[in-house]
């Protein structure tokens, strides 16, 4: 895709607080044998050079099956699996050796590519990996011995962190190695999580063949918690890989604060995730305290109680009991403990193509935490789900803080002529829109 000159600078310069955010932070990549030997892998090579320019601790791992299953089947191995696992014996473990070490060594020499006119030129990346997994054997199950396949007992936290603070990529590869002397096999999936845990990686972020989760109806979840989503995939209601799920549910559930799933076949998906507002893929989030959810009348007196010194300070404009009660199914609210401390509302015109974007309000206690921008996500969401190509807002003094969340100024000419109707102009409130 080639932007016009204008568009190239505004793209830049909205993502410097991204930049910004991300600089110094710990993140773990995790793409399978698949990503690799698809024709856009050379491109998300470019953009881990990119993120370890602009800062960001990058862990790298990768996986190797169809590489395996290759290797197998050239030395007529007959390959033996239970419950999807692969056992590895002594021949298998070859295999197994020989396609990590050609797939480690691949993604190695991309990451140190620095030709004239490519993206990498003038860089010096450094690639650093090794005995950096401590395994041990998976051991006998069901009365199946899986002789050489593996799990992860221990990351050598220090040896990783001793690299990334040199400023090198870290590449783990699906292998692991005991104090015995052994090699083990072990999913990259094991090896991606238990790093992103050990290491308390500020996110985890895994390369699918999907653009991220979906529901069984074909809808991409954008953000979800992760107590939602396995309610979601215990009901079968997810389409997603199984293993992807589980690493970002595990990752989640460990206290990694944030796990992404995005494809690999799509150019520029992970800085798109990263660097925009919309992002790309999908967003695994916990919120132990915290819940984002549709309101219900439960919610009237608490509502109520969060907008009073508001309406008092004319932030906001006074509602009605019997007001609200009426438009309880148009507000967005986040409980926590069971108090309302943030809410806002969203008011479609459908007929218009836009909506609005009413009664933003959080907590005095809760500000400053990114609520009101986990409010707008699902009002966006909620927006593009009824086809709504834009979102207005009326205010008289939080324009700052629209203007910082994408909005731009606009005039009473931009409202639905059903609002114009209503605006009042001895309030003078300043209209603001986005696209959606």
């Amino acid at each position: 895709m080639v932007l016009a000159h204008h568009d190239g600078i505004k793209l830049f310069r909205s993502s410097l607080p991204y930049i910004n955010a991300h600089q110094g932070k710990t993140f773990v990549l995790m793409f399978g044998g698949e990503a690799i030997e698809h024709p856009n892998f050379p491109n998300i090579i470019h953009d881990i050079a990119l993120l370890n320019s602009l800062g960001v601790r990058v862990v790298v791992v990768h996986g190797a099956r169809p590489q395996i299953d290759q290797r197998v089947a050239l030395r007529n191995i007959e390959g033996r699996f239970e419950s999807g696992v692969r056992i590895t014996d002594k021949q298998t473990l070859e295999c197994v050796k020989d396609a990590a070490g050609s797939v480690r060594s691949q993604v190695e020499a991309l990451l140190t590519m620095g030709l004239p006119n490519s993206p990498m030129h003038g860089s010096q990346i450094r690639v650093c990996s090794g005995n950096l997994v401590v395994a041990k054997p998976m051991g006998v199950r069901g009365g199946v011995d899986f002789e050489n396949t593996g799990l992860v007992r221990r990351i050598d936290t220090t040896g990783i962190s001793d690299h990334l603070n040199d400023g090198s990529i870290v590449l783990l590869s699906p292998m692991g190695y005991s104090s015995t002397g052994e090699v083990f096999n072990l999913s990259h999936e094991d090896v991606a999580t238990q790093a992103a845990i050990a290491l308390k990686a500020d996110k985890l972020i895994v390369f699918s063949n999907y653009d991220g989760v979906y529901n069984r109806e074909g809808r991409l979840l954008r953000t979800i918690e992760r107590p939602q989503l396995e309610q979601l995939m215990m009901a079968g209601d997810i389409t997603t890989e199984d293993t992807v799920l589980s690493a970002l549910t595990t990752s989640v559930a460990a206290g990694v604060p944030r796990a992404h799933c995005i494809s690999y076949e799509k150019d520029g998906a992970l800085l798109q995730e990263l660097f925009t507002r919309d992002g790309t893929g999908s967003l695994v989030m916990e919120h132990h305290y915290e819940q984002l959810r549709a309101a219900t009348i439960e919610d009237v007196g608490g509502i109520l109680k969060l907008i009073k010194p508001l309406e008092e300070s004319g932030v906001l404009v006074k509602r009605s009991r019997e007001r609200l009660e009426n438009e309880i199914n148009q507000f967005i609210v986040i409980v926590r403990d069971g108090m309302i401390i943030a809410c806002a509302a969203l008011y479609l015109y459908p007929e218009d193509g836009c909506a609005e974007l009413a009664c933003v309000a959080t907590h005095q206690d809760y500000r400053g935490k990114n609520r009101g921008e986990r409010i707008l996500d699902e009002v966006r969401a909620r927006a593009k789900e009824a086809d709504i190509h834009s979102i207005f807002v009326l205010t008289t003094v939080t324009a700052h803080w629209f203007l910082e969340q994408g909005f731009e100024p606009a005039d009473i000419g931009a409202l639905p002529a059903v609002k114009k109707e209503l605006y009042n102009f001895q309030r003078n409130s300043k209209v603001f829109t986005l696209s959606v």
